[in-house]
């Protein structure tokens, strides 16, 4: 930093000194011209041009204009170019020198111009001298000398220099005092490290699928991502207006003003429920501004819904694995024991049990999503000894394609996992399931035999409502999102304290119109 006030201070000390040079020599090249004119005119000058001797006039009024004008040297000659007028007296009536006398005496012009005289080499003014009746009858010459000129020039040079070391010196002191402070407030991080920063903060942006929002103490947006963009629906340059006149319902103001973080606050932003988190800047006990991420509830229940499913997927292979165990186990001891009759009547059972159970998933169940779903349950069902039976009636096509492999899993799954849950209670627990696209809707019904849930029925979709303890409860609530997501919705109703039946209704085709193509049969 020093260093490039060096240079800078320097380089301006080198043009100033370059400026200062070429305006000396235009002042005193002006100075000469202009003493010249005024001599040449002077009609003193031209009256002694008429005198018998005119040197002796003309030396007298030269003198006195040398002194008048701090000239180095006024030469006055006649149109033949010899001295009338010079500061060496011994020197007149010689030849004037330079050869710079042409365009004054024969183009009669005025001009300026450097030759070396007997003196040296010399900036001069020159001017020719007019008769009344308008004839050259002789030049002036005002000159300086040019090592006076430098002279001049160094010595304001000097000055200039002196101006600039010292403002150098200060500024070096001063960068160094400004360069400790922004230090300080970068907490020591180069320029470079800041760009490196930057753009690690601008991929982080674009890689969050989160919106975030970034406020400033007075609650002015300073930075967005682009999945803020698109979960508030803005366009444009929003950066300088205040959050609350794009987010009318924020609460990033009482943050602001309590400087408490705050997460998992459910808030409603263009018609979707967002989870939001707001975590504020703070510097020592001063509060710099509040960062902001949310995000669509929907899409995080969607994610503990897959998670469910993976699970809800490995615990019924699970059950399945161990039904099939045993069975391997007893006709294992069958065999050992001899007991071919008995071994044959146990397999063609569970062979009969299976065929029965297949036929009704893949001969009414079309949907092979759906298929996957009921074997797993039987074999969940079989493991807690739940009896478990698919309606006859049963049909169901090709899905709507609005409605996704994973949220019926999770819809189905978990309407079921309740009933199978709630059905032990019964000494001969029993859960049936029937599903029908027969009208506009898809209807799944699942019945089970368990104790009910009486005066519980109204709080039952309550997230975390659960009568079986702690951790439980969210099933029932992910069903009712997931249902009202599809326009569709949820009943739920005790028939004569003896069973309890849930009913789902997903509607085929949207509002948008968006439809099942197999509806076409209907």
């Amino acid at each position: 930093m020093v260093g490039l006030i060096a240079i800078v201070a320097l380089s301006m000390a080198a043009f100033l000194a370059y400026i200062e040079y070429h305006n000396i020599y235009e002042r005193l090249g002006d100075q000469a011209l202009s003493s010249a004119v005024h001599i040449a005119n002077s009609p003193e000058v031209v009256d002694a041009f008429t005198d018998d001797n005119p040197s002796e006039l003309l030396q007298q009024y030269a003198d006195h204009y040398q002194r008048d004008m701090e000239a180095e040297f006024i030469v006055i000659g006649n149109d033949e170019g010899e001295r009338y007028a010079h500061p060496d007296e011994w020197k007149i009536g010689e030849a004037m020198v330079g050869g710079d006398n042409d365009l004054a005496l024969i183009a009669g012009r005025s001009y300026v111009s450097v030759a070396e005289g007997t003196r040296g080499m010399s900036l001069r003014g020159k001017t020719p001298i007019h008769s009344a009746d308008g004839e050259i009858i002789g030049v002036v010459s005002v000159g300086f000398l040019v090592q006076d000129i430098h002279a001049e020039m160094w010595q304001r040079i000097g000055v200039i220099v002196l101006i600039t070391t010292v403002i150098v010196v200060i500024g070096a002191l001063g960068s160094m005092l400004l360069s400790r402070s922004i230090r300080k407030d970068m907490y020591g991080l180069e320029p470079k490290d800041i760009g490196a920063l930057y753009h690690e903060r601008e991929a982080t942006f674009a890689a969050i699928r989160e919106g975030i929002i970034a406020v400033d103490s007075s609650g002015v947006i300073t930075s967005l991502n682009s999945s803020a963009r698109k979960i508030l629906n803005v366009s444009g340059d929003i950066v300088g207006k205040p959050v609350q006149e794009v987010i009318v319902e924020t609460k990033i103001p009482r943050v602001l003003r309590t400087k408490k973080a705050e997460y998992n606050d459910e808030l409603f932003i263009n018609g979707q429920t967002m989870i939001v988190n707001r975590q504020p800047i703070l510097h020592g006990a001063d509060i710099q501004g509040v960062v902001s991420s949310f995000r669509d509830k929907t899409e995080m229940i969607e994610m503990a819904n897959t998670l469910s499913d993976i699970k809800s997927y490995s615990e019924d292979l699970r059950a399945q694995n161990h039904e099939f165990t045993n069975k391997l186990y007893t006709l294992s001891g069958i065999c050992i024991l001899g007991f071919f009759k008995k071994r044959n009547r146990l397999s063609h059972m569970e062979t009969s049990v299976k065929d029965k159970q297949n036929h009704l998933v893949t001969n009414y169940i079309k949907d092979t999503t759906v298929q996957a779903i009921l074997v797993g349950k039987y074999g969940r069902a079989s493991e807690l000894k739940v009896d478990f039976s698919m309606d006859p009636e049963s049909r169901l096509e090709k899905l709507p394609a609005h409605i996704g492999d994973s949220q019926l899993i999770s819809i189905i799954g978990n309407v079921i996992n309740n009933a199978l849950e709630a059905s032990l209670t019964h000494h001969r627990p029993a859960v049936t399931v029937s599903i029908s696209d027969y009208g506009k809707d898809i209807i799944v019904e699942v019945t089970d035999n368990g104790q009910g849930l009486s005066d519980e029925l109204d709080h039952v979709i309550e997230k975390g409502y659960s009568t079986k303890g702690s951790k439980r409860g969210y099933g029932l609530a992910i069903v009712q999102a997931l249902v009202e997501g599809y326009e569709g919705f949820l009943e739920y109703h005790r028939f004569q304290g003896e069973t309890t039946v849930f009913t789902v209704y997903l509607p085929k085709q949207l509002r948008g119109g968006q439809s099942n193509d197999s509806s076409a049969h209907l």
